[in-house]
């Protein structure tokens, strides 16, 4: 097995730990980093100023990256809308509709969500039943999946739009899409799924799965931080009220000047993506995590994955180990970067609320850690982490 398929991994400090938090950012690839350097500095132009060949070439960057983009989820480059980030284009895609249905007079003011999503979607919601609308949180089962049975039961005449997550932050769980969106499209039902740990990682193609809204993310597939996208159906024609008011740009759904070194890092990463997968990057990173998985499994007892074991991202493994809290674990841990789940929520010192949502105990849910194994992580790298994992838990449990 070969540490690096296609590409050379970035240099790392000795000093730092082996770095297993692919979920929270990937390290960008070097690949990217090149590409994006000459719009620094030779083609600066203002990508919005056409009248000279600085701001033609910067456009054409753009374009051509918003095509790469859309190819990697089988989508038109014009329905690709450039944002800051996920987050971004989950409250646009949100509470865009929404505002756009109400400011139109769309007799629809319902919107259905599962209790497990990431923290912008479920506060978008909120912020939206503040507003007066109506919002349905669905619950999941054990293994974090989405029962359709229950979608399907929770949706009304009045309901504007379903907002499901395509793989999970923080369990990897990857939720039935096809299925969600053909219910959907056949009740007149939007369907939008922040995919920013999904994209460049599992096929997705927003035709086949009947996807009207889909939020992306750069720097989740080892392109830059800081940039984003919102694919927006154009047939049959998603609308949206803008949330940023300006000059117009994106189609007039999101103004501001576009900043086109990382709108080329991330073509590009969406573009070697597309080669990796091809190329069976996700088999070698599915090797690895079934590797670390089994060998955390002999090594330590009272170990328990959460997720659904087959419907999961092949770099995810969510874990418990028993009779250990996990902030203690990554404290007694520290030649490991890992972490105990989604990055924006990494303050709070409650149990996970998403662990909570699958039904498992406080006591479970505070010894759970995430690792993300990645496009740069070797073999080596996870037979350290098991030694790392199995030394602290021995250690922490002898002290009781």
């Amino acid at each position: 097995m070969s540490a690096v398929p296609i590409a050379t991994a970035p240099k790392r400090a000795n000093a730092l730990p082996i770095y297993l938090d692919n979920q929270a950012s990937t390290p960008l690839d070097p690949r990217v980093l090149e590409a994006m350097l000459p719009y620094f500095t030779e083609h600066f132009g203002n990508p919005h100023s056409e009248s000279h060949v600085y701001g033609r070439n910067a456009l054409a960057a753009i374009e051509a990256a918003r095509s790469d983009i859309a190819r990697l989820i089988g989508a038109d480059a014009r329905e690709i809308v450039f944002t800051s980030g996920a987050t971004e284009a989950n409250n646009l895609a949100i509470k865009g509709a929404a505002q756009f249905a109400r400011a139109h007079g769309v007799a629809r003011d319902h919107i259905v969500t599962l209790a497990t999503e990431h923290k912008c979607v479920l506060e978008s919601c909120a912020a939206l039943e503040r507003e007066g609308f109506r919002v349905t949180y669905l619950p999941v089962k054990s293994s974090g999946l989405l029962a359709l049975d229950r979608l399907a039961a929770a949706l009304d005449e009045r309901t504007l739009l379903v907002s499901v997550m395509a793989a999970h932050n923080e369990i990897g769980v990857i939720q039935p899409l096809a299925e969600i969106g053909a219910l959907c499209r056949e009740r007149g039902v939007l369907f939008h799924s922040d995919a920013a740990q999904a994209f460049g990682k599992i096929p997705l193609d927003v035709e086949a799965m009947k996807i009207d809204l889909m939020s992306l993310s750069g720097h989740k597939i080892y392109g830059p931080k800081g940039i984003g996208a919102l694919y927006v159906r154009r047939r049959p024609r998603v609308r949206l009220l803008p949330l940023i008011d300006g000059g117009g740009q994106e189609r007039g759904l999101r103004s501001g000047t576009l900043p086109t070194p990382l709108c080329v890092g991330f073509g590009r990463a969406a573009a070697l993506a597309g080669e990796a997968l091809a190329g069976g990057e996700a088999a070698r990173i599915l090797a690895l995590r079934q590797r670390l998985e089994a060998a955390l499994v002999r090594r330590i007892s009272g170990v328990t994955v959460n997720g659904d074991r087959g419907q999961r991202l092949p770099g995810n493994l969510n874990v418990s180990f028993a009779g250990v809290t996990a902030p203690e674990l990554i404290e007694a841990a520290p030649s490991i970067a890992i972490s105990t789940g989604s990055a924006c929520t990494s303050a709070t010192v409650e149990p996970s609320y998403v662990l909570r949502a699958l039904g498992l105990p406080d006591a479970v849910a505070n010894a759970s850690i995430r690792i993300g194994i990645g496009r740069f992580t070797t073999a080596g790298e996870i037979d350290f982490a098991v030694d790392a994992l199995a030394g602290a838990v021995a250690g922490l449990r002898a002290k009781d």
